[in-house]
């Protein structure tokens, strides 16, 4: 929390630099991508450096991971231990006031009336130099109200419900350094209310109300430090700078506001500025300029904004900047030239954002870069001088394979035998074996070969797994970029919607056959053949309109090492997003609804028909019937609705694991394909007796032929 740390004066800053800046870049030389384990002279590729393994023999790989850039870290370690330690002296040490409320604690020259439903400030002794009020019902301050305490130095007024502080509420305390006032309702400050605060440091006013800023709001201010103004109503910031009357502000915190743009004259005369911190507003613009004069900053934060460019000379100026953020803006495109100036950058954020125009020369002049974020693993390869890269995964893929999971890796092709050798026995034995119903062995047929491309897409991919192993990060980009993932993916996109019609279909025919089986119609082979080819026709189209209107899908198949579209991102286009959405929300889960309840009204009518008969052993029949229908309704919900789930989640774009994903599309995707052959033909009664009866025509066949030749024989000895 930055709650906790103190900003301290330059001077601080300027000693504790050169340990900030301390380069990993010391030890051996090594091949660009790969790192020194510290003074070993062993190379390790980037991938295996802060991967939470000690991959080095003296486990250097796992050493100065935490990424402590700027001088947060070091300033919260220092001044905490510093301030835990005074305020263990300060516990022992006898009270000196001479007049304090009974219910309050006192210690020395402090007095902590923490929680003690006051509504108004108490009556203390006038030589108090700590007065600790928060967490009580304090509704106002008024005039004069601490004019006496010429000695505060720290007070605590946060969590209150402070609304009202008139003009001269803070007059005579000239040795006030810190003052919280955070967690109250105040709306509104007056000009120069602060006027008589010369030695104030610290300026806490986060999670109140306040919409406005004027300049002479903190005239008087001409030792503050650090400004906190985080989560108010702040919509603008006005056109002047904001350091005119705080000439030693070095920690401008702003997060949380509604500042849609920022000019340049607002920090023209900041020439202290350390840490801004700008985040979490709705920035739209920012003037070119902006941030020239500030060459002691060592922080920027822009993220969580709605900055859809930013000007290529906007860092310009910031030499001494470590630390860089501008994560989650819906930014078009990064310059090549964009971060050139910032030499001393150790940390650059760039999470959620899509980089189209992403380029080595980019991140290639950042020689002092220890640590970069992106919202893929894939952008790693164009930064190889980055030591620590995060992150080293999306779930699905990582910077090594194309598969991160060895299960899956393994798996993938374990299923994709199942799928491809089950669907083509079935395809052998429907050929082989003649049945009355050829109408229903053509649907059959029909699907097997749906659900064996499922099979050559798992093939595919884990073939691409293996030709990448060990190195699929620097191919990562071309690959789901080519002609091959596309291709691939649409496979994948045919089998599925192919085999979810076919399965409609076919639950249909069963469904009127059963249920109306006087009044039905049997289909005949030709009218068959026009549905079969009707549905391979829509299922073609689903799958090539993505691959056809590139300009409006976008990459659609691309977005992931595994090809498959099943999750949406915030960068994906709309028409993307609702042609996936009406695929698997739609038609997909339309067709799952209707077998459900296909099947449900068979064994329901099977169940009544049942019941009027005094046929003995219809019960047993009715037990069977209810168990294969449940697993055919089972298996159909196993596999689509954690997809029904995860789409959804998607589209209201909730953040979904990469392994989820990839667990779905190697296990859960292919459960029917590589389940519908077992299901819909070796365990039906009919195809078990016409296997059987095939078994024994040959053994009878081979019978009469051992017969023959054993007669024969005995003919020919005899003779």
């Amino acid at each position: 929390m930055r709650l906790l740390l103190i900003v301290l004066p330059p001077l601080f800053y300027a000693a504790t630099k050169p340990l900030l800046i301390h380069s990993w870049r010391d030890g051996y030389a090594c091949p660009l991508g790969q790192f020194p384990c510290g003074n070993l002279s062993v190379c390790l590729p980037q991938a295996l450096h802060c991967n939470g393994a000690e991959d080095c023999d003296n486990g250097a790989d796992e050493e100065n991971c935490v990424d402590d850039s700027g001088w947060l870290q070091i300033v919260g370690d220092v001044l905490s231990a510093r301030s835990s330690r005074m305020a263990v002296e300060d516990e022992d040490d006898a009270c000196w006031l001479e007049q304090f409320p009974e219910r309050c604690r006192c210690w020395g020259w402090a007095v902590d009336c923490t929680e003690q439903d006051l509504a108004t400030v108490p009556w203390v002794s006038s030589n108090v130099t700590k007065m600790d009020l928060k967490k009580n019902e304090i509704h106002s301050l008024l005039d004069n109200q601490f004019a006496r305490y010429r000695s505060l130095k720290k007070l605590f007024l946060q969590n209150n419900k402070i609304w009202l502080i008139t003009p001269k509420a803070f007059a005579g305390l000239s040795q006030l350094k810190t003052l919280f006032l955070s967690h109250n309702r105040i709306a509104q400050l007056k000009p120069r209310m602060f006027e008589d605060l010369h030695r104030l440091e610290w300026l806490m006013l986060d999670n109140n109300r306040i919409a406005q800023i004027i300049p002479t709001m903190f005239a008087g201010l001409k030792s503050l430090y650090f400004l906190y103004l985080l989560n108010n109503s702040l919509a603008q910031i006005p056109n002047v700078s904001l350091c005119a009357e705080m000439p030693k502000l070095s920690w401008l915190e702003l997060e949380g506001n509604r500042i849609r743009a920022v000019r340049r004259a607002i920090f023209q005369e900041c020439h202290d500025f350390t840490v801004l911190i700008l985040r979490r507003n709705k920035l739209k613009w920012i003037q070119d300029g902006t941030f020239s004069r500030l060459n002691r900053l060592v922080e920027l934060d822009l993220s969580s904004n709605r900055l859809d460019q930013l000007p290529s000379s906007l860092f310009n100026g910031l030499a001494e900047l470590q630390q860089l953020n501008i994560s989650y803006n819906p930014l078009k495109e990064i310059f090549p030239s964009q971060f050139e100036s910032l030499s001393q950058l150790r940390s650059l954020s760039l999470e959620g954002l899509e980089i189209p125009n992403i380029h080595n020369l980019t991140f290639q002049k950042l020689t002092n870069l220890s640590h970069i974020y992106f919202k893929k693993f894939q952008y790693c390869s164009y930064a190889p001088h980055v030591r620590s890269c995060k992150p080293n995964t999306d779930g699905i893929s990582s910077f090594e394979n194309l598969l991160a999971n060895i299960i899956l890796r393994v798996f993938v092709w374990v299923i994709a035998c199942l799928t491809c050798f089950g669907n083509l026995f079935v395809i052998c034995m429907r050929s082989f074996i003649v049945t009355e119903n050829s109408q229903h062995t053509m649907a059959i047929k029909s699907l097997c070969c749906a659900d064996g491309l499922m099979g050559i897409y798992l093939f595919v991919i884990g073939a691409f797994d293996l030709k990448y192993a060990g190195e699929y990060n620097k191919h990562a980009q071309g690959w789901m970029g080519s002609l091959q993932c596309q291709l691939v993916g649409s496979l994948a996109m045919l089998s599925s919607e192919v085999s979810v019609l076919l399965l409609t279909y076919m639950t249909l025919e069963k469904y009127f056959s059963i249920v109306f089986p006087f009044s039905h119609h049997q289909a005949g082979k030709k009218q068959t053949i026009l549905v079969l080819a009707a549905i391979w026709l829509l299922g073609l189209s689903l799958s090539i309109i993505p691959l056809w209107c590139k300009d409006t899908f976008g990459n659609y198949y691309g977005r992931n090492g595994v090809c498959f579209p099943l999750q949406s991102e915030l960068g994906e286009r709309p028409s993307a997003r609702g042609y996936s959405a009406t695929i698997y929300l739609g038609l997909n889960l339309a067709a799952f609804m209707t077998i459900v309840f296909a099947y449900s009204g068979m064994f329901y009518s099977i169940h009544i028909t049942a019941s009027k008969t005094a046929e003995r052993g219809v019960c047993s029949r009715e037990v069977t019937i209810a168990k294969r229908f449940f697993f055919i309704v089972f298996t159909d919900a196993l596999c689509w609705i954690p997809i029904f789930l995860l789409k959804l989640l998607s589209l209201l774009q909730l953040e979904i694991p990469g392994t989820v994903t990839s667990w779905v599309v190697i296990f859960i995707l292919p459960i029917n394909s590589a389940l519908n052959p077992i299901l819909y033909t070796i365990t039906t009664a009919s195809f078990q007796e016409k296997v059987k009866g095939c078994l024994q025509t040959k053994q009878l066949e081979q019978h009469e032929s051992r017969k023959s030749f054993t007669l024969v024989t005995l003919q020919a000895s005899s003779a």
